[in-house]
């Protein structure tokens, strides 16, 4: 493949949806590019403004947190995967206003938990928390509401 297809391909991917420097490439060495002609092409997406890390982080974490109702630590942890650094998962962050995170985890908590077909109390709580806790969601968050709720 040239670097001009590659560049077209690449072009079109990043306008499909938001992505970050390390999908874009991988996806270019699956197309066989040579370094010099990915850092080429990375070049021009970052000028041409396809590729944006803080823009990325912050679409994700807005999607993560509402489609999925992921906590704050989950997509810290996606985003640090994705290598992104530390100022834009902060930027990121603040797109998640304190009003909607405690409402959605009360909601998802209160769901969960009738979800739950244990009579013990003790599980319950272990089955609430091991539940939000892999979601995502601040320790002292979880357990302060697993008191409000059981």
């Amino acid at each position: 493949m040239t670097v001009a297809e590659a560049k077209k391909r690449i072009e079109n991917y990043c306008a499909y949806q938001e992505r970050c420097h390390k999908e874009v490439v991988d996806k270019l060495t699956s197309f066989g590019m040579l370094s010099q002609a990915r850092d080429h092409i990375l070049a021009h997406l970052i000028q041409e403004n396809y590729l944006n890390e803080e823009r990325f982080a912050k679409s994700f974490a807005r999607g993560k947190f509402r489609s999925k109702k992921w906590g704050k630590n989950r997509i810290i942890s996606e985003l640090k995967h994705r290598n992104i650094s530390k100022f834009n998962i902060q930027s990121a962050l603040q797109e998640i206003s304190e009003g909607d995170y405690l409402t959605t985890l009360d909601a998802l908590a209160k769901k969960r938990l009738q979800e739950i077909k244990e009579t013990h109390p003790q599980k319950i709580k272990r089955k609430l928390a091991d539940y939000l806790l892999y979601r995502g969601w601040e320790s002292d968050l979880v357990y302060e509401k697993i008191k409000e709720l059981v």
